[in-house]
């Protein structure tokens, strides 16, 4: 890209930086997100502003994290004061206690690297994130999106299914970014709804449980129930982990 060259930029493989450079998948990811004059966004990693500028230039009023401080020049060039653009490391910033209000949404290509835990910390501690609109590796989303049973459904699919709606909107190819990534990216729409409220302890009992995932859940989750209390959820103590729905921990939530 010729913007980082000029200001003799160089990107880190280990901050996980793939910009996107396609216009048309940028509109796309702006439009699926609904931003609009007075829409407030949070975006994850600005890395060259391409995303930024969109949102900014669609009406939101953006706010920007930014890890690398070497890409300041660029995004003076690319965002300027279009967006409130901040060098800090955004896993470790309470967005809880940096936004104000309510119907944020974040919008975002999320660092490979943080994408997944930064999605579940926002869905499980920042409510006044209403609107979830990120492109992660394909692999990652389809961790979000999956259905008990299937290879991919793990803790963070329990996580989007307690804490929203998930559909998988656009996949891109590897060669829309810079430098390519090894794999497809996709992108993923989470609606945020209202969670039960013993959503974490159903959570926490998932984790435990997909902890040991090749044991029967009345060993894994032995120290957790007493003998017959998962039978009382209407659960089969020789299922395994991936068998279990999320509606499922939710009923043993309510026993433990």
């Amino acid at each position: 890209m010729a913007l980082l060259e000029r200001h003799g930029v160089r990107l880190r493989k280990s901050l996980g930086q793939h910009f996107l450079t396609e216009p048309n998948v940028v509109r796309r990811i702006v439009e699926i997100a609904g931003v609009r004059s007075g829409s407030k966004v949070l975006e994850v990693g600005a890395g060259a502003g391409t995303l930024t500028r969109a949102l900014a230039d669609a009406g939101g009023d953006v706010i920007a994290y930014e890890v690398d401080a070497g890409l300041r020049p660029v995004l003076d060039e690319t965002v300027g004061d279009r967006a409130d653009v901040r060098f800090a490391d955004a896993a470790t910033v309470d967005f809880a206690d940096e936004l104000s209000g309510g119907g944020w949404a974040l919008v975002a290509n999320l660092p490979y690297n943080v994408g997944t835990p930064i999605v579940l910390d926002v869905l499980r501690h920042v409510p006044v994130i209403e609107t979830i609109v990120v492109m992660l590796q394909r692999e990652a989303v389809q961790r979000f999106a999956a259905s008990p049973g299937s290879r991919d459904y793990g803790v963070p699919s329990v996580v989007v299914a307690l804490h929203g709606r998930i559909e998988v909107v656009l996949r891109v190819a590897p060669h829309l970014f810079v430098p390519p990534p090894k794999v497809e990216s996709s992108v993923a729409l989470i609606e945020r709804k209202t969670p039960h409220p013993l959503a974490e302890t159903a959570i926490e009992i998932a984790g435990v449980a997909f902890g040991q995932r090749r044991k029967m859940i009345r060993s894994s989750l032995r120290d957790r129930f007493a003998p017959g209390v998962i039978e009382r959820a209407g659960i089969e103590p020789t299922m395994r982990a991936e068998a279990l729905s999320p509606t499922d921990y939710l009923r043993l939530a309510e026993l433990a």
